[in-house]
């Protein structure tokens, strides 16, 4: 009963917005523009189809709401004025009670909130449609490992209920995906099941404070040495699959920008750190934040850490693996190279080209995409919208791009945008391009030859003593056949298949050398001609 009155509310809030006319453009049948004509009956739609999407996720509620700013970081399926519109969604959910939220907590730690916190704040300092946030003070005595003890702390408590409300959305998105994309051409080339499973996927990772807490945990790890921007540090003995508690951050929020101009931050200079940082998590550690909205950001004003960029939120992480840095590395450059038949050449080595298509036709529509471009000043090159906009030409061509790329693709516009807002001379090629380089090198350069030898020296380690042993087992093997008298004068035989045997070992081993020194010599003539382009 309770799945049927919400399946009733959805599909009036999908009449009264006009979802079916949208879903039934791209049906060129009969039957189609009838149903739809039926559907609108009565109905006038004046708002643009992004406004109309958008607020209709908005009226079913935060899980949907949630699902929207999923559905917008799929720029290579959807339209761009709507996935445009579909930014705009924010968690428009009020705070939940705070008596209930120190209740989830006492029940996740097991203890009672005064035993754990000095003071804990009621009023909570943030609400989402997954979890609000609440500022606290530990007790000294909890807080005994630090060394200045009781600090100020953040807590992030899981809505109550979630999981059940969620179960019973997510079914019927499922549902809703299976129809659309019987329904629709679009639809199917929308691949809706596609993207409901992957927000499922999601979701429910978001639901597991857990994992938020080991994301930022490896995050902080990895910007250590970067001294560019400020992680919190995790409280594990508080952290719980339900409740998380953190070390407060005191900053700015980056959108406040009259307010940092007033603290005298040095805009350029904070433009140009944010790039490094998303540079350096995608190319060095391929582990990025993939949420770097202006919510999730605050500046530092603390006299030790002024000017440091300070990370929240780590519940969407963007994780890449050696082939999609070597993917972007090489179409970054190959761009900027204007060799639009190598982009074409990479999209087939990626294997994401359907066999059949031809390279010319792919390579046209690259120059298409990417050649005005070259028109503008190389600091008003976007390389958010270059992928974008190659993810959009390779949809004709059947290109199946994969989510973590696309993930990418939105966060790397997010960085343009506040870069550029916080200093519009700001250069983003300038600024890419030694990363671009010192990843080439190291892939291909005498450092990556060292650290294969480093990777591969325990596996050496262990068959090299081995090598004597088995080659006297090989050698018993060669010769039983002469023991057994299997075969008179066969040791002469023997001998020589040995002395041959040893003649292409040699050369083999001449070989490995030859082709050693020839990478290397590769590697050095690569590594310059990159410095020198």
């Amino acid at each position: 009963m309770r799945r049927l009155a919400r399946l009733t509310i959805i599909l009036f809030t999908v009449w009264r917005f006009g979802l079916v006319e949208m879903a039934l453009q791209g049906v060129r049948q009969p039957w189609a523009r009838a149903l739809s004509r039926v559907w609108s009956l009565g109905r006038s739609y004046h708002d643009p189809r992004g406004v109309r999407l958008r607020k209709a996720l908005e009226a079913l509620g935060p899980i949907f709401v949630k699902f929207g700013q999923v559905l917008s970081t799929r720029r290579d399926l959807l339209p761009l004025d709507v996935a445009n519109e579909l930014t705009l969604l924010q968690d428009r959910v009020p705070p939940f009670d705070a008596a209930v939220a120190a209740a989830l907590v006492e029940k996740a730690l097991g203890r009672r909130i005064e035993d754990v916190f000095a003071r804990f704040d009621a009023q909570p300092v943030a609400s989402a449609s997954i979890a609000q946030v609440h500022f606290a003070r530990l007790r000294d005595e909890v807080d005994r490992h630090h060394a200045q003890g009781g600090r100020e702390v953040a807590v992030k408590v899981l809505r109550p209920g979630m999981l059940a409300a969620i179960e019973d959305d997510l079914d019927l998105l499922h549902t809703l995906a299976r129809w659309l994309e019987r329904i629709s051409a679009d639809g199917r080339r929308l691949k809706p099941r596609e993207v409901v499973a992957e927000f499922d996927m999601h979701l429910h990772d978001e639901l597991d404070l857990v994992r938020e807490a080991a994301n930022a945990t490896q995050l902080r790890r990895n910007m250590q040495g970067l001294n560019l921007v400020m992680v919190p540090e995790m409280i594990w003995d508080l952290c719980t699959t339900n409740v998380i508690v953190m070390e407060r951050m005191d900053g700015v929020p980056i959108g406040q920008v009259q307010r940092l101009r007033d603290a005298g931050v040095d805009f350029k200079k904070l433009a140009q750190d944010g790039v490094t940082i998303f540079f350096t998590q995608v190319f060095r550690d391929g582990f990025f934040h993939a949420d770097m909205h202006p919510g999730n950001i605050q500046v530092s004003l603390e006299p030790e850490t002024f000017g440091r960029y300070i990370a929240l939120d780590f519940g969407i992480i963007g994780t890449l693996t050696e082939r999609d840095k070597q993917y972007l590395a090489h179409n970054f450059i190959a761009f900027f190279r204007r060799d639009y038949k190598r982009v074409a050449e990479l999209h087939l080595e990626s294997g994401w080209v359907p066999p059949g298509t031809r390279i010319d036709a792919l390579e046209s529509a690259i120059r298409a995409v990417c050649e005005p471009q070259f028109e503008r000043p190389l600091k008003d090159i976007s390389l958010g919208q270059v992928l974008m906009r190659l993810f959009q030409a390779s949809r004709r061509f059947n290109v199946e791009i994969q989510p973590q790329l696309v993930l990418l693709q939105k966060t790397l516009l997010n960085v343009e945008g506040l870069g550029r807002e916080l200093d519009p001379e700001l250069d983003l090629w300038t600024t890419a391009k030694p990363f671009l380089e010192r990843w080439m090198s190291e892939q291909v350069g005498w450092r990556a030859l060292v650290e294969r030898i480093k990777a591969e020296a325990p596996r050496y380690a262990h068959l090299l003593p081995e090598l004597p042993r088995l080659l006297h087992q090989a050698l018993l093997q060669q010769a039983r056949p002469v023991e057994s008298g299997m075969s008179i004068s066969s040791e002469a035989a023997l001998l020589t298949a040995l002395l041959a045997e040893q003649r292409r070992t040699y050369r083999l081993i001449q070989a490995v050398v030859w082709g050693a020194f020839g990478f290397v010599i590769g590697a050095l003539l690569m590594r310059f001609l990159l410095v020198h382009a």
